[in-house]
């Protein structure tokens, strides 16, 4: 049997590498450790784009100098004022050529001029059956019969004045049939018998009227109803005497050509096949040159999707989503570059999904705990990159796996072990298993064995995190949370038995995950409870009973609130005697449990100064005041610290 290779033709290369989006990723990791939720960092990023793509802001920003140069183009009433240069040019030929005429009937064609009505569409109606004397004066107003022709079906049908210059009454014939078999389509598609076949059929035979091509009947009731709209928009946009007097040109012009009913049965179509467009409205245009019919109703339609995409690509509404933005509106406004850079910012959104690191909920977008793994441990290296750069602490912790004075005996492994190998019973348990089988020697995760120590201290770690909106108000919120997580980072990688918990206390205060951490959004909300925040750090401490108790806290204000006798959270500022004593009371009580209290404030505020000096002093815990930009590097030192000594007190 012989074997051929060739190139993969089913679709995308099941072997290719993942899109790289570490670069996305960090960008958003800095924004979420700036204070951002992920779905705030994930628009940011969107909108800034990438270094080779442009983003939101950027195409919102084409679309809308885009938009101002429409207005810019002119102004609406172009053809209004065409139609009333032919006539006046129709006129005074025709006055040159009855002047001479020394006839009675000249005199009273000339009556008949000089009482033409000054409203240009009624004038123009008022002449349909006047005798032309001058061969000039007669084609002036020919030419504006199918200027307004031409004008409301190219309006109408892109492409089509090109078409009808010099029409012939075939020509005019063939429109209004194409017109009727359009109708009679839209009608079967209104009742539900539309048929692909009946659309082919019809671009078969009347398919040079639409340049644009459109695949099927959608797709031409878009385009026709785009610019069904617009030309609405525009006649609202007259003054009144001028949508009077156009309106009553195109109205005679297309019902001496047969096409005014066929015309009118079709906006009626479009609009109830399309009534989610604005139908309807002023728009304003800045323009000095005039502009005709189909050209201002072409730019109002351009302006439209401007404005749609103009929303879309703020993406600052309920559910908004990339998928929102239509591939086909995007390249009509902008061209095919913008498309590309959508499609980039698209496929970025979909690999953070794809490769686990954003995940859709009830609440919007969340990170998954890969994520949440790779933003602490981003964290965390921000914060040895600054010990390192400073020579202050020492990460590289020389005796972080002994694990206490050895016994003699040995126990099977187990997960977060940090007790050495026992090699040989190792790989005795591997030889036993394997010799009965006869299969070479290969080690299982249940052969290993770990020599047995004397149980060695662990810590219960508390880090109580102020939420209070004051955080947020001096920008001290993302600091703390970076400082979060890389401790979270730091002792969940390499020191697996120590034991850590999150607490967020503002007005009250709750346990956090990391992944509850990251998402916090700001409730303004009026309180720095401490007294609670300790409390649920006593209950932590108290599940582990045979660590070592550290609470950390990491505040900007004194408290302002305690939990009172029926357990609401009581605020007062500046805090009462009842706040202090309650919260100081709390510290006696993590005292008494052997808890050390380690305060890192964000502020120099004195009533907080004297309150923490009070706290250590009762505590015998330290107060740190670190500055902006250190207080990782100042807790995560202070835990290094203090469990180096631990491990010199153990051995």
């Amino acid at each position: 049997m012989s074997i051929r290779y060739g190139a993969w033709h089913g679709g995308p290369d099941p072997l290719e590498a993942p899109f790289d989006i570490r670069e996305a990723l960090d960008e958003i990791g800095d924004d979420v450790l700036a204070g951002a939720s992920p779905r705030n960092a994930l628009n940011r990023m969107l909108r800034r784009g990438t270094r080779d793509r442009d983003g939101l802001d950027a195409l919102r920003r084409q679309a809308r100098e885009r938009a101002r140069d429409l207005r810019r183009g002119g102004r609406l009433d172009g053809t209004l004022e065409q139609v009333r240069e032919l006539l006046d040019q129709a006129l005074e030929e025709e006055r040159r050529a009855l002047f001479p005429d020394p006839d009675d009937s000249a005199r009273m064609a000339e009556a008949e001029l000089d009482a033409l009505p000054a409203d240009t569409a009624r004038a123009v109606r008022q002449l349909a059956d006047y005798q032309w004397r001058s061969p000039e004066a007669g084609q002036k107003y020919e030419q504006i019969q199918q200027l307004l022709r031409s004008e409301v079906l190219d309006a109408q049908f892109a492409g089509m004045r090109d078409a009808l210059q010099n029409a012939t009454p075939e020509d005019l014939a063939r429109v209004r049939d194409m017109m009727h078999a359009l109708n009679d389509m839209l009608d079967a598609d209104a009742r539900g018998e539309h048929t692909q076949q009946q659309f082919d059929d019809f671009m078969r035979q009347y398919g040079d009227f639409f340049p644009e091509n459109p695949q099927d009947l959608a797709e031409l009731i878009d385009s026709l109803a785009r610019r069904a709209a617009a030309a609405q928009r525009l006649m609202d946009s007259l003054t009144p005497d001028q949508r009077a007097e156009l309106g009553g040109l195109m109205d005679q012009a297309l019902g001496q050509a047969g096409l005014a009913d066929e015309m009118g049965r079709l906006q009626q179509s479009l609009r109830s096949a399309r009534p989610d467009l604005r139908w309807g409205g002023r728009q304003r245009m800045d323009g000095d040159e005039p502009m005709g019919y189909s050209d201002a109703t072409g730019a109002l339609a351009e302006l439209a999707d401007l404005e749609q995409l103009d929303d879309l690509l703020g993406q600052d509404y309920a559910g908004a989503s990339l998928d929102d933005i239509d591939e086909e509106l995007i390249e009509r406004a902008l061209g095919r570059p913008a498309v590309e850079d959508m499609e980039q910012l698209r496929r970025i959104e979909r690999e953070l999904r794809q490769q686990g690191y954003l995940e859709r909920g009830g609440d919007g977008l969340k990170l998954t705990p890969r994520a949440l793994r790779r933003l602490g441990q981003t964290a965390l290296r921000r914060v040895f990159d600054v010990l390192d750069s400073r020579g202050r602490g020492s990460h590289d912790v020389r005796d972080a796996g002994a694990a206490g004075e050895v016994t003699g005996a040995s126990r099977e492994w187990r997960y977060g072990d940090e007790q050495p190998l026992d090699v040989v019973r190792t790989v005795r348990n591997a030889v036993l298993r394997t010799a009965s089988s006869g299969e070479s020697l290969q080690l299982d995760a249940d052969d290993f064995e770990v020599v047995e120590t004397e149980r060695r201290s662990s810590a219960a770690i508390a880090l109580l995190v102020d939420m209070s909106y004051s955080m947020e108000l001096r920008g001290t919120w993302g600091e703390a949370k970076t400082t979060a997580l890389a401790l979270h980072a730091l002792v969940s990688s390499k020191y697996p038995q120590d034991a850590i918990e999150i607490i967020g206390f503002s007005d009250y205060a709750r346990v956090l995950s990391t992944g509850a951490l990251v998402e916090h959004d700001w409730d303004r909300v009026q309180g720095t409870n401490l007294q609670h925040g300790l409390m649920l750090a006593r209950r932590h401490l108290d599940k582990h009973r045979n660590a070592e108790p550290v609470i950390l806290v990491i505040t900007d204000g004194e408290p302002t609130a305690h939990l009172a006798a029926d357990g609401f959270a009581d605020f007062a500022w500046p805090p009462t005697q009842e706040t202090i004593a309650a919260t100081l009371a709390e510290v006696e009580r993590c005292t008494r449990r052997g808890a050390t209290i380690n305060v890192f404030m964000l502020d120099d505020d004195p009533r907080l100064v004297a309150f923490m000096q009070e706290v250590g002093r009762r505590n015998g815990g330290r107060v740190f005041l670190p500055k902006p930009g250190a207080l990782g590097e100042y807790v995560v030192a202070d835990y290094l610290r203090a469990r180096g000594g631990r491990h010199r007190r153990a051995s």
